[in-house]
């Protein structure tokens, strides 16, 4: 390899920094908690769901002090557009500019609220073409298509914050959720085609019904069934929220439920209570919300992974450490029914807090992990239990959905591919150590998961992922570049396991990635957008896993200099907003680029170690 003895010391460097800053992010128990951006978004649902509640003499008197600290953290950080976006690092979106907009008019009059209202109003004027309310209604419902998961909280906190105009204008522009399904039994909603995604159930039913109060149905019959519907419907609800009273540990969707039982004259219920208190509770000291409470179960499994790219665990985790973090992650492992989702016994949430719901990507994570921490038999009973819990949520179309099998036809339902590659690899890491009959259900399900993969590979290589974005990306902002290169992963993993086939796609992926690199060695979410710590170090990581052919190999050194570079040499670490939360809601994470640039230059760092060894001995690697 070219170069690769001469660049092997700052590598080395970087990597060495990037490990002793990732050791240092950890908690005093052992594992990883990172921490999630402030968000505007959640921010100005919060502060609304606050002001409504005082409106309707439900709020508790120190609420004042939170929508006042509130808003000045808005008004602190509108870009200089007039737009806000979902974090201080992201562009002007409708959706966020919409909600603030509206949030600011449930704050107290004052000069500076309306000096930044106006400028909203010129921002949304641009994009929208007009404040008239079925103008911007339009623009709003334009964003999301059919998915109504989001384009009716946006709509609702506009109704509510008197945004659309009268009352009797603005709740005909609110799509009508029908709250009255959230009574029919659960297995049926994958037939039903609702009009949001599985984890929306309980906006689903606290919007619907306010929409019913505040302008019911014309149809008598409608109406009588959504009478009836009613109380059940509220203790659907009530069962469905966590004993913290967040909803997903999110705070946008918790302000919404809140919001909406009290327009709907709810406002004593227990549901609305409980939101409150999780909202107080999640309130940062500069008087913002993050988009969710954590994720901690994620970043700690990437950790986990991160390391073992460089080697054995054991090699970076003394025996305490590694039995501490395995017993961490054990202890998150459902056990029962999930109230939330109905979901089996035996995933794994991103969270270890109430409002977690296990899903098809933290459970290949976690196995991934406990994989490398070591196996015991307590590990192993886990074990079996998350590659069934995966096995059993495979979707017909051999990909993985992210919560609910079968729902499939809304984004964040439907199969993707990067959860798909996930699963793969934890089902392979997994299958010696299983028994016959659960081994033969992962040779299946492993073939239905590369058929799949097939289907989606781009023309040109690509992946496109379901949890991962760039904003600079045109159109639908793809990060393609997460997409293939987590996809990669699993497709060397299946070639070194004899599964691959000679049409696994990995060849024309790796070609995609390495044209995909930008100028400055780097990666964006697609070529020629602006490079990231988090985008270069994941091609790099694929790139160092596959490294095929030289011109391969030469790609992940640039992108290993870049990082060198980017990071001055593993001591700081700028996070960029390239995680998707529900709905397109953007965040940035503190431990992404720590984590995913210890797992880039291990990666390198192995791979320029044995090209020099495959060179002393007088081969070409």
């Amino acid at each position: 390899m070219t170069g690769a003895a001469s660049d092997s010391p700052p590598l080395s460097e970087t990597l060495r920094a990037a490990r002793e800053a990732l050791f240092r992010l950890a908690t005093s128990d052992g594992h990883w908690e990172g921490r999630l951006s402030s968000s505007a978004l959640s921010t100005a649902t919060s502060v609304a769901a606050f002001a409504l509640a005082a409106r309707a003499g439900v709020a508790d008197a120190r609420d004042a002090a939170l929508v006042r600290r509130g808003v000045a953290w808005l008004l602190a950080h509108q870009n200089a557009d007039g737009g806000w976006g979902d974090t201080d690092r992201s562009l002007s979106n409708i959706s966020t500019t919409a909600l603030v907009w509206a949030a600011l008019a449930l704050g107290d009059p004052r000069a500076d609220i309306d000096a930044a209202a106006r400028r909203a109003e010129g921002w949304l004027v641009e994009r929208a073409g007009s404040l008239a309310p079925g103008v911007l209604a339009a623009a709003i419902v334009a964003r999301y298509g059919k998915d109504r998961t989001f384009s009716v909280p946006i709509l609702t906190m506009c109704a509510l914050a008197g945004r659309l105009g009268t009352p009797a204008v603005a709740w005909r522009l609110v799509p009508h959720l029908p709250f009255e399904i959230a009574v029919v039994p659960r297995r049926f909603f994958a037939a039903m085609r609702l009009p949001v995604v599985s984890y929306a159930l309980p906006a689903l039913i606290a919007m619907g019904l306010a929409h019913h109060v505040q302008q019911p149905s014309r149809n008598p019959v409608t109406h009588l069934v959504r009478r009836l519907a009613t109380g059940r419907a509220l203790r659907v609800l009530e069962s469905l929220q966590p004993a913290n009273g967040g909803f997903l540990e999110a705070a946008p969707l918790t302000g919404f439920v809140a919001m909406s039982l009290v327009a709907a004259g709810r406002g004593r219920e227990p549901v609305v209570r409980r939101a409150l208190a999780f909202l107080r509770g999640g309130v940062r000291e500069d008087g913002s919300w993050p988009i969710d409470t954590n994720l901690t179960t994620w970043v700690s499994t990437l950790a986990v992974q991160a390391l073992e790219a460089s080697g054995p665990v054991q090699d970076f985790l003394d025996e305490g450490r590694r039995t501490a973090v395995r017993g961490w992650l054990l202890g998150q492992q459902t056990r029962g029914i999930h109230p939330y989702t109905g979901a089996a016994p035996g995933g794994w949430a991103w969270t270890d807090l109430a409002g977690g719901v296990p899903d098809a990507d933290d459970t290949p994570g976690s196995l991934l992990a406990l994989r490398a921490l070591g196996v015991d038999a307590e590990t192993r009973r886990a074990a079996a239990a998350g590659v069934g819990w995966l096995l059993d949520l495979q979707n017909r179309d051999g990909g993985m959905p992210t919560f609910c099998r079968g729902w499939g036809a809304l984004p964040f339902d439907r199969s993707g591919a990067d959860l798909t590659a996930h699963a793969i690899r934890a089902w392979l890491a997994w299958r010696p150590d299983v028994d016959p009959v659960l081994r033969a259900r992962i040779d299946r399900a492993v073939s239905a998961a590369v058929r799949y993969l097939r289907r989606v590979q781009r023309r040109d290589g690509a992946f496109a992922p379901l949890w991962f974005g760039n904003q600079h990306a045109p159109g639908d902002e793809e990060n393609l570049t997460y997409g293939t290169g987590r996809v990669l992963l699993a497709l060397q993993a299946l070639r070194e396991a004899g599964l691959g086939g000679e049409d696994d796609g990995l060849d024309r992926a790796v070609a995609w990635l390495r044209a995909a690199q930008n100028g400055d060695g780097g990666w964006g979410g697609v070529h020629d957008t602006p490079s990231t710590i988090e985008e270069t170090a994941l091609a790099v990581a694929a790139l160092a896993r596959c490294a095929p052919d030289e011109a391969t190999r030469a790609a992940a050194m640039r992108g290993g200099a870049w990082l060198v570079g980017a990071t001055a040499r593993g001591t700081v670490f700028p996070a960029a907003p390239i995680g998707l939360y529900f709905a397109k809601l953007w965040y940035h994470e503190a431990l992404y680029p720590v984590v995913l640039s210890v797992e880039a230059l291990g990666r390198l760092l192995s791979l320029t170690l044995t090209a020099d060894a495959v060179r002393r001995e007088g081969r070409t690697p």
